[in-house]
């Protein structure tokens, strides 16, 4: 009984043909040192090439968001993320919940404007940007067997500033997406 359980199993495995996903995503974006998180959406797809193991891609941006501002000067951010990830996902048994985990390479890139309130001619515009490892750990329920639903913390690239300095992000994401 044994060996046909598992012949079983590995016949579903061998005979698994994939499947791609599509889906839209919200949250927050959370830099180091920043006044108010970001209010981030974006897409994301992917395709499963076992119920476990698949690669998904993502863009993210947000809205333009203060880092600080106080009597004399303001700065304002906004972000974006493009992103290539490994995916595990692990389903809890007997249940529509599972447990997503992703590691790969995005491109953090944020665009700063600096207004010095008493004197124009000091404001500036600029973008800092870095590729690196960034990764994210979520949990998720099917919906059906057609659409899911999840919520993930992520994390970025650091930013490394020429002056030594580093500028780490993470962020809390709610998405849903359509299997075909």
């Amino acid at each position: 009984m044994t060996g046909s359980v598992m012949t079983m199993s590995a016949q579903a495995a061998l005979n698994y043909a994939g499947q791609p996903y599509a889906g839209v995503k919200i949250g927050q974006y959370s830099p180091d040192d920043a006044e108010d998180d970001a209010f981030s959406y974006g897409v994301y797809g992917g395709y499963k090439f076992t119920p476990e193991f698949g690669l998904e891609a993502e863009y993210l941006t947000t809205s333009d968001t203060d880092a600080f501002e106080d009597s004399f000067e303001k700065s304002e951010y906004n972000a974006d993320v493009y992103g290539l990830y490994a995916t595990y996902d692990y389903t809890f048994p007997n249940t529509a919940v599972y447990a997503k985990g992703r590691l790969g390479v995005a491109k953090n890139e944020i665009d700063v404007d600096y207004t010095d309130k008493l004197d124009a001619s000091e404001n500036e515009s600029f973008s800092m940007s870095d590729t690196g490892v960034a990764g994210g750990l979520g949990l998720g329920y099917n919906v059906s067997p057609m659409a899911s639903v999840e919520v993930m913390y992520n994390v970025y690239p650091t930013i490394d500033f020429d002056d030594g300095e580093d500028l780490d992000a993470n962020g809390v994401t709610l998405g849903a997406h359509f299997k075909f």
